[in-house]
């Protein structure tokens, strides 16, 4: 009966004990599996003294914002726990100010996240190189893979360092036990996103539809395309209708239909916004925009031009020749719309285009919007020379702009139709004709009414007209 009482719990007792052995067992090799991971996890936490910290809180606020942007935080902190990086930081002016506002927004661009990311881990090497190990002799170069899977190449000249072709201007700016920062002048721009680039900036993308008959024109060399190779007699045909009623090529591509058309789509007023504001940032050029927006309705005008499809390139007089324009110059009615007429070309031209049409053909107009006046081009010491004479302009700042639609060229001076010269000349000389007329007239009427008087004395005395002595 004691057997049969105390057996049976003493069977129990020794099951619970084996279970609770292997839940031990189990929990300590479940422990111990977990704790590399838990180490793993440790060694990926970034101490207040690493480079990473550093860059966000040093004075590259610049940079340090893009990789916030571009959400590459946890990337840096996992490439810090198992490399020492060598970073090289921008300075601010060179995003800020010196990169081109197109291009920046391209970077900004939510639909470009990966092209920023590639960017700026182009200026990373899991790898530490201080200011002491960059080659000594000019004729050296070493070669480093960055996070972004390309290599930059560091180079010494003259005891300036340079990375690829950007000059450090801060070596060791800032050290840290697990990196260092060297500063330098410009953005490092790999190729991968340089073509990306490009291939937005492509015209197929930038406008909606191309114009109703328009000549397919090459983005890089604003050339023609060739055309399409010859269709055997009694196939179906290659072309929509409209390119097959296309007219020939020109050297500007065909205006689309006028207000109204089917194809009534580009975004004209963006676009001439998007020059004017690229004016105001280059510098220079401030009088002309104040013309075109503020004191005209010009911008407007242009707007409305390109959105039916045509095609504009902009002579920009700098601020220093529109600050030699004189009150009378501009003091009648349509006076400013007048100058920027005659400086706006119905064509797309750009430095290539204009110097090569210089070169080849000699002197050469352009027609303008101040119908019928043209602008007369030639080549001039290595430049292209719009104008003649004392008038004349050379092409100061070329490709300030250039869209596919809209190029905008800097020149140096204000440009004058000659026949507006020979009007004021004619006006001068007709002035001193008049007075001149009027001098010698005066004499001719006086002696005149004395031969009359003469002639009705001699008639008193005589009866008949007698010749005065």
């Amino acid at each position: 009966m004691d057997l049969r009482i105390y057996g049976i719990p003493k069977i129990f007792l020794a099951f619970y004990l084996l279970s609770v052995s292997g839940f031990c067992a189990a929990l300590q090799e479940t422990s111990v599996g977990t704790k590399p991971s838990s180490s793993s996890s440790n060694t990926v936490q970034i101490n207040s003294n690493s480079v990473l910290v550093a860059l966000l809180d040093s004075h590259y606020t610049e940079l340090a914002e893009l990789v916030e942007k571009a959400l590459l935080l946890q990337t840096l902190e996992e490439a810090v726990g198992k490399h020492n990086l060598t970073i090289f930081a921008p300075k601010n002016e060179a995003l800020e100010r010196d990169l081109d506002p197109e291009f920046k927004r391209f970077l900004l661009a939510p639909g470009n996240l990966k092209s920023l990311q590639t960017l700026l881990m182009f200026h990373v090497i899991p790898k530490r190189i201080g200011s002491n190990q960059w080659p000594k002799t000019a004729s050296r170069s070493t070669k480093h893979k960055t996070l972004a899977h390309d290599h930059v190449h560091l180079t010494c000249k003259d005891s300036d360092k340079k990375v690829d072709t950007a000059a450090v201007i801060h070596p060791d700016a800032v050290i840290r036990p697990d990196g260092v920062i060297h500063g330098i002048e410009r953005l490092l721009i790999p190729r991968s996103v340089q073509e990306d680039f490009n291939r937005r900036r492509n015209l197929r993308q930038i406008t909606a539809v191309k114009p109703e008959g328009a000549p397919e024109v090459d983005p890089r060399t604003h050339r023609l395309k060739k055309p399409a190779p010859p269709v055997p007699a009694g196939s179906p045909p290659v072309l929509p209708i409209y390119d097959a009623l296309a007219p020939g090529p020109s050297l500007a591509p065909a205006p689309a239909p006028g207000p109204g058309g089917p194809h009534h789509k580009f975004d004209g007023e963006a676009q001439v916004k998007d020059f004017i504001h690229t004016l105001l940032h280059y510098g220079g050029y401030n009088e002309l925009a104040d013309i075109l927006v503020n004191l005209t309705s010009l911008a407007s005008e242009m707007g409305k031009l390109v959105s039916e499809g045509y095609v504009l390139t902009v002579l920009a007089p700098n601020d220093e020749a529109m600050s030699k324009l004189t009150t009378d110059q501009l003091s009648e009615p349509g006076a400013p719309e007048q100058i920027v007429y005659y400086h706006l070309i119905p064509e797309y031209q750009t430095e290539e285009s204009m110097y090569n049409a210089v070169r080849r053909f000699g002197k050469i107009r352009f027609d303008t919007l101040r119908v019928p006046h043209k602008v007369a081009a030639e080549e001039a010491d290595g430049s292209v020379k719009f104008g003649q004479g004392d008038e004349s302009a050379y092409l100061f700042d070329p490709d300030i702009y250039t869209d596919g639609r809209i190029s905008v060229q800097g020149i140096d001076g204000v440009l004058f139709p000659t026949e507006e010269k020979t009007k004021s000349e004619t006006k001068l000389v007709s002035h001193s004709t008049l007075t001149t007329t009027k001098s010698t007239v005066k004499p001719r009427r006086g002696k005149l009414l004395e031969v009359t008087c003469r002639m009705l004395w001699a008639f008193g005395q005589d009866g008949r007209f007698t010749t005065c002595q």
